[in-house]
């Protein structure tokens, strides 16, 4: 498959959430205002994460916000805002490749 020519300024925002409440918000939100084309959030996730030595487990829900590199600043300042979270996951992953229109979607999506 070829790699269309924006596909390197397209990411993907993983970060996860105490519940699919907290985020059903905050990806409404940041769609909203255009940080992001989607959100997809994803139940049933099992955290294990060492935390001041010990080994803690949460269930958590996992958000997957598509947007565009440009964008990667103001959508992790967004997801910092809204999480309840002292230090949430905030992974910022870029997208080597995909299907151009969906591709252009994305960027056409987030045009502020």
């Amino acid at each position: 498959m070829a790699v269309p020519d924006n596909a390197y300024s397209t990411i993907v925002v993983y970060t996860t959430w105490p519940s699919a409440l907290d985020a059903e918000a905050a990806g409404r939100a940041i769609v909203a205002d255009g940080l992001a084309a989607c959100a997809n959030i994803l139940p049933g996730l099992i955290a294990l994460s060492r935390v001041q030595g010990e080994v803690e487990r949460a269930e958590e829900v996992l958000m997957l916000l598509k947007t565009t590199a440009a964008l990667a600043g103001p959508v992790a300042q967004a997801v910092r805002a809204r999480h309840p979270y002292e230090t949430p996951a905030i992974l910022i992953l870029p997208v080597a490749g995909g299907d151009a229109a969906y591709l252009g979607w994305i960027g056409e999506a987030t045009q502020l």
